[in-house]
């Protein structure tokens, strides 16, 4: 099918016997093995020249011209698209030839936008004097295996010693250029799909690439920390990881978040990877996954989405679904314009007043009333919730809660207490579901204990918020049992990330053991510094003998806190 003659770019000044010279470039062909023949190549030279402007054509691979594209003096814009062909390992399925004003070869923002859209190939047509074709340069991406994870720049600062993922060939004119591209590309294409033919590549699902960028904050974690726990998170959500970059930048890029350059790179890596999506480490502005999403035509993801969808997926009860379900609405909302790019006006017409309203007016005012009935809903159940909790506060019950990072091992140790079945699973965020159990401690004292949410590091915002309800469940609790996982190696920044935590939710007054929960796996010298210094106590959740002093402890602070106070003697004369 013939492609319509719209010309694209920079148009205001053409006169008219130059653009119609300019559409008929639509009624061109090119012979599939080759850029472009002699011919059509002097002739956009020539008209090139003469509006002293750059021009570009978008050739398909059976020779058809798909766009004409009239750029300025120094560059050309090229227009969306679309998306790109199906399969991480194919090609857009175009090539641009355009031209360069000055003898100068393909610039960097050629090769990105090559990169960045997968394009065939990239070629400049060098316009000499009168109107002439020059040299002719001609660039392609280069499938090159990936290096080790923490070699080939991933840390490099600003690309700085990173192999080009694109090779270049100089040829002196059109007349010696000598380039059967069809066979190019189609080694392209089984390259890259070889380089991604490996044992990792044979799991079944979508496979992600993690991106974290360093700017070197004192409150920031270490690289490796952040991005070993978004690659277990990935593995809950039921995504691959298949590589990881890293970037060091003094602050984030406002509309990239790593710079449009390393972009290009990451773009190459996931095609050699095989990467259906990219997952960021930090949470992304609306206008920044756009603006990804519009350059990369991949998925773009960011660690809370991640975090929410694992919450989607592990909830079983009412107030669970519910809950996550008001979270995954505050969190889309102001993501909407993103993902809806379509603005027709649906209400309007005769007989209606005003243009009406836009579908992304509509879909505001539809998320916004699903979220009040959502809150609603919610403080129906938690009503029901206060009543079991007023009940227990007149039999003078005391409440043990369960706190800690996820996956610290409080499902294990509430089924070693209280010989329960609570769902213990190897995996963060398991439990999602406040569960309540029945124990009696020392000195016949009966005591009700509860499990809750784990926590993570920068837990978002719209979970804190949507689980509220659960959350205030804790201040009720008359001590808290800060579980901590002796065996992780960023124990003692999980320790304070949970702590952080329970100050912003008003707990910081709550009276607090810290047990130090997996001792089997913990380095002896470490735990037993950890204990000493945080005064905690040493468990596993998997050996019952090794609770005795947790329960002990924890009978002689609840019996501290219930033991009414003696009166105190008054003076008497002698």
């Amino acid at each position: 099918m013939r492609a319509i003659a719209k010309l694209h770019g920079k148009l205001t000044g053409l006169k008219t016997h130059q653009t119609r010279a300019l559409e008929r470039l639509y009624r061109r062909r090119v012979p599939p093995h080759q850029l472009i023949h002699l011919e059509l190549g002097r002739e956009i030279a020539l008209l090139s020249h003469e509006i002293s402007r750059q021009l570009a054509l978008l050739v398909d691979r059976q020779g058809g011209v798909r766009h004409v594209i009239v750029g300025e003096a120094k560059g050309i814009e090229i227009p969306e698209l679309g998306r790109a062909r199906a399969g991480t390992a194919r090609l857009r399925g175009l090539r641009c030839i355009h031209t360069h004003l000055d003898a100068s070869s393909l610039s960097q923002e050629d090769l990105t936008d090559m990169a960045l859209l997968r394009l065939d190939v990239m070629a400049a047509i060098e316009v000499a004097d009168e109107g002439a074709a020059g040299r002719v340069h001609v660039a392609h991406l280069l499938p090159r295996p990936l290096p080790e994870e923490g070699d080939g720049g991933a840390d490099v600062p600003n690309g700085a010693g990173r192999t080009p993922p694109w090779e270049i060939r100089t040829f002196p004119s059109l007349e010696w250029l000598r380039l059967d591209v069809a066979h190019l590309v189609d080694s392209l294409e089984e390259e890259f799909a070889r380089t991604q033919d490996s044992p990792a590549a044979q799991r079944k699902g979508e496979r992600a690439l993690l991106i974290h960028v360093d700017t070197g904050s004192k409150r920031s974690r270490p690289a490796q920390a952040e991005l070993d726990e978004l690659e277990v998170l990935l593995d809950g959500a039921g995504l691959i990881p298949c590589g990881r970059v890293v970037q060091r930048r003094k602050e984030v890029d406002p509309r990239f978040v790593i710079g449009r350059g390393r972009l290009a790179d990451i773009l190459m890596r996931s095609m050699q990877v095989g990467a259906e999506a990219l997952v960021f480490s930090q949470e992304l502005h609306p206008a920044q996954v756009r603006s990804l999403a519009e350059f990369t035509d991949l998925k773009i993801l960011d660690r809370t989405q991640i975090i929410l969808d694992i919450f989607a997926q592990r909830a079983t009860s009412r107030t669970g679904k519910l809950q996550v379900e008001l979270a995954q609405l505050r969190y889309m909302l102001p993501r909407l314009s993103a993902q809806h790019t379509a603005m027709s006006r649906l209400t309007g017409g005769i007989g209606g007043r005003g243009p009406g309203e836009t579908k992304l007016e509509i879909h505001r005012r539809r998320a916004f009333e699903r979220i009040r009935r959502l809150e609603r809903e919610l403080e129906n159940l938690q009503r029901k919730r206060s009543q079991g909790r007023t009940l227990r506060q007149r039999r003078a019950v005391p409440v043990l809660s369960l706190v800690g990072y996820t996956n610290a091992g409080k499902s294990t140790l509430l089924n070693a207490l209280t010989e329960s079945q609570v769902l213990v699973a190897d995996q963060l965020f398991a439990t999602l579901d406040t569960s309540s159990r029945r124990l009696r401690l020392p000195r016949d004292q009966e005591v009700i204990i509860t499990d809750t949410v784990g926590f993570i590091h920068d837990l978002p915002k719209e979970l804190v918020g949507a689980f509220r309800s659960t959350l205030d469940e804790l201040n009720d609790a008359d001590l808290l049992l800060h579980v901590v996982d002796a065996s992780s190696p960023n124990c003692e920044e999980n320790l304070e990330a949970v702590e952080r935590l329970l100050g912003e939710l008003g707990l910081e007054r709550t009276p607090t053991l810290r047990v130090f929960n997996k001792m089997d796996r913990a380095d002896p010298v470490l735990l037993g510094n950890f204990c000493r210094r945080y005064g905690g106590i040493a468990v596993s959740g998997l050996d019952a003998r090794s609770l005795i002093p947790l329960i002990e402890e924890a009978g002689e602070q609840l019996w501290e806190q219930r033991e009414p106070e003696a009166p105190a003697l008054e003076g008497t004369a002698i």
